[in-house]
């Protein structure tokens, strides 16, 4: 469990990765929407005392029980399955911050719910994730997120709730005095890895590991960013490729859990972005009709790597937040499926980024958005347009 202590520490630092996730400055009157599963109550009650302590107003929303969503996805019709509650554009246009406390009482309850109607409802639904990446784009708008700790988790990921309880304690830095100030020293460093990935004139990248030999065009107008205050805990630093330029074989050792799914050994094979083979030891089924969700959702939209030396997290947590940010001995790399993310756009206009220059330019837009990791030891070579050669990771760690 954690203590009235630890659960105080982490909500200042979820405050604390909202406010440096915005680009401008929250002030009083400011909207705050809460999300939370069921379980996570305790921490959202925090959140929501320290929100209205600071001028702000605090929207609380609790999510379905696993019952519920199952029923939804078993009896609604097509109706009911793209329904727009009234008022929710009304009020994600009016957002300043979300916050999203992931709490899941279970893992598999989706597990037999057809794929479609899921895809169906998820597409429905992406209006209000576009009216949120506008507001951040005008620097009036940010999130984070986090995980609390359930049995479903602890059991899914084949550990001790006590195991559990301590890879989160350790990963947020909550046994630490002022994990504040811990989080403001790894975002300082993490911003010296990203001002010098920057500077490199990137063409491309060529990713080696026992199972992976892949090519990722970066593209024009494209810049590394991560390690924001988005997540919590989040230690990736990641970049928006053009997905035309991805060649080659791509392999996720680690398993990975969605809509109650459980999928293992995916193995995508791209040419000329376009994926020209789709595999998993387990999950096989489930996985091709994920990439099949729309048009977007079989093109990548990130690539990612993590320093082991930033990340304490050593266990699969069969949670993606914590999954894709695992330190381990080796680090890792993730490749998403989806959608890619806005601001990884290097202009400071990011009004210029329409629909139409981001299908010019190679950013990738979906409803999906899946990270698959690899978490072997591998090594990442980055070509100038110089033609120079740099090894820019390995070992687990930038080369910075």
């Amino acid at each position: 469990m954690l203590s009235r202590i630890q659960l105080e520490k982490y909500a200042q630092v979820l405050l604390w990765g909202l406010k440096k996730a915005r680009a401008g400055v929250f002030e009083k009157k400011d909207i705050i929407l809460i999300k939370y599963h069921q379980e996570a109550l305790p921490l959202a009650e925090i959140l929501y005392q320290r929100i209205l302590e600071m001028g702000m107003n605090p929207v609380q929303r609790m999510l379905q029980t696993p019952t519920m969503e199952k029923r939804f996805f078993q009896s609604a019709n097509d109706q009911q399955l793209t329904f727009q509650t009234p008022g929710e554009s009304e009020l994600y246009s009016n957002l300043n911050g979300s916050i999203f406390l992931n709490a899941p009482e279970s893992i598999t309850h989706l597990k037999d719910i057809e794929p479609e109607k899921i895809g169906r409802s998820l597409v429905s639904q992406k209006y209000l994730r576009d009216i949120m990446n506008r507001r951040e784009s005008m620097g009036v708008f940010s999130w984070t997120l986090c995980i609390y700790p359930t049995q479903a988790l602890a059991e899914t990921a084949g550990i001790g709730m006590d195991q559990y309880f301590r890879q989160v304690i350790k990963a947020c830095f909550l046994d630490e005095p002022d994990p504040v100030s811990t989080w403001e020293d790894i975002f300082y460093n993490a911003g010296q890895i990203k001002k010098w990935l920057n500077s490199l004139d990137l063409k491309y990248l060529h990713v080696e590991s026992e199972h992976i030999d892949l090519k990722i065009t970066l593209g024009d107008h494209r810049k590394w960013v991560g390690i924001s205050g988005r997540n919590i805990p989040s230690f990736e630093i990641f970049t928006s490729p053009d997905w035309r330029g991805t060649h080659g074989v791509y392999f996720a050792d680690q398993p990975s859990y969605r809509n109650g799914n459980y999928v293992k050994g995916v193995r995508l094979e791209f040419n000329h972005g376009v994926l020209a083979d789709v595999s998993a030891e387990e999950g096989e089924d489930f996985l091709k009709k994920q990439l099949a969700l729309d048009d977007g959702a079989g093109k990548i939209g990130e690539f990612s790597l993590t320093d082991q030396r930033f990340s304490q997290i050593d266990q699969f947590m069969a949670n993606t937040l914590f999954d894709e940010n695992f330190g381990g001995p080796h680090g890792n790399c993730h490749l998403a499926m989806g959608s890619s993310y806005e601001n990884t756009f290097s202009q400071n206009d990011r009004t210029r980024l329409t629909p139409e220059y981001k299908a010019e330019s190679g950013f990738n837009d979906s409803a999906l958005h899946w990270d698959l990791v690899n978490t072997q030891p591998k090594k990442v070579t980055a070509t100038l347009f110089s033609g120079k050669g740099v090894t820019i990771y390995e070992n687990g760690k930038f080369n910075y």
